[in-house]
C-alpha cells in the first residue's frame, strides 16, 4: 500500500467550483474551505513568464481573446479573470506562478502544479516552471508535486530540477504504466476516475504507487475510491471535504 504523505483531498484548480479557477482567489477559497492541498495549471506568456491558466485560449475564463502564448504577461495581467464566475470576483487577475507560490507558503498549503504547455512550448514551459519553483521554494518544506499530460515537459522539468517530484497524468492509465513511470522517474499516477478500470486500480495500489484521481464530484464515488486505496482525489465540490 502507498504511504503517500500528502492530503487525500485536493481542491481542483484552486477552489473548485466555488471560485474562478486558477486565481489567487481560488487558492484562498480552497484553503478557507479546509483544503490543505490545491491543484492549478501553469502556462507561459509570449515573453516566457509562467502564469496560472488552464486553456491555451483566453475566452472561457477571461475577458480577453486569442492564444495565451501570443500575449505578453503585462497584457495578460490586465485581463479580468473573475467576472465570468460572478460579480463578487470581478477584477480578479491571472496570477504569476511566483505569486501563487508565495500564497501557498503564506497559507501553508501543499500543491499539485500541472504543467500545461502551449503547443511548441513544451520544453520551455517545463524548464521555466520547475526552475522558478526550485528557486522559490524553501528547502525545508516539502515541494509541490508537478504533473503533466505532456511528458516531454515533465522531462524538461526533471532536467533542471530533479529534486521536484513528478506525477504522470493520463486520461486512461495504459497497460505499460510501470515502464512509463520508470522512464520518466515519476512518483505518482494521475488519471480520470471515470475511465479507471478496477483491475488497473488494484495493480497500481498493490504496487504501492500513489494513485490520484480527477475530478471526483460525487460522494459515493469518492468513498469507493478511498476504500479501494486511492491516495488523492481532485474535486470541484469543496463541500465533499466535510
Amino acid at each position: 500500500m502507498s504511504t503517500w504523505p500528502r492530503p487525500l483531498w485536493i481542491a481542483h484548480r484552486g477552489g473548485g467550483a466555488a471560485a474562478p479557477e486558477n486565481t489567487l482567489a481560488a487558492i484562498r477559497t480552497g484553503a478557507a474551505a479546509g483544503f490543505r492541498m490545491v491543484e492549478f495549471d501553469v502556462m507561459l506568456s509570449r515573453d516566457g513568464l509562467p502564469l496560472l491558466i488552464h486553456d491555451e485560449t483566453l475566452e472561457r475564463t477571461t475577458d480577453g481573446a486569442g492564444l495565451v502564448c501570443e500575449h505578453d504577461f503585462a497584457a495578460l495581467q490586465r485581463l479580468d479573470a473573475g467576472s465570468w464566475h460572478g460579480p463578487a470576483f470581478a477584477g480578479e487577475r491571472l496570477p504569476a506562478l511566483e505569486q501563487a507560490l508565495d500564497l501557498l507558503l503564506a497559507l501553508d498549503l501543499d500543491a499539485n502544479i500541472e504543467i500545461k504547455p502551449a503547443r511548441g512550448f513544451e520544453q520551455a514551459t517545463g524548464e521555466t516552471a520547475a526552475r522558478l519553483i526550485a528557486a522559490r521554494w524553501p528547502a525545508e518544506r516539502r515541494p509541490p508535486l508537478l504533473s503533466s499530460f505532456d511528458f516531454p515537459a515533465l522531462d524538461a522539468a526533471r532536467r533542471v530540477a530533479p529534486q521536484l517530484p513528478r506525477g504522470l497524468l493520463f486520461e486512461e492509465v495504459p497497460e505499460d504504466w510501470r515502464a512509463q513511470m520508470q522512464a520518466h522517474e515519476a512518483v505518482s499516477i494521475h488519471c480520470d476516475h471515470s475511465r479507471l478500470i478496477d483491475e488497473r486500480m488494484r495493480d497500481i495500489v498493490s504496487a504501492g504507487v500513489p494513485l490520484l484521481c480527477y475530478t471526483v464530484n460525487d460522494a459515493a464515488r469518492a468513498a469507493a475510491l478511498i476504500e479501494a486505496g486511492a491516495s488523492g482525489l481532485f474535486t470541484d465540490r469543496l463541500d465533499l471535504l466535510t
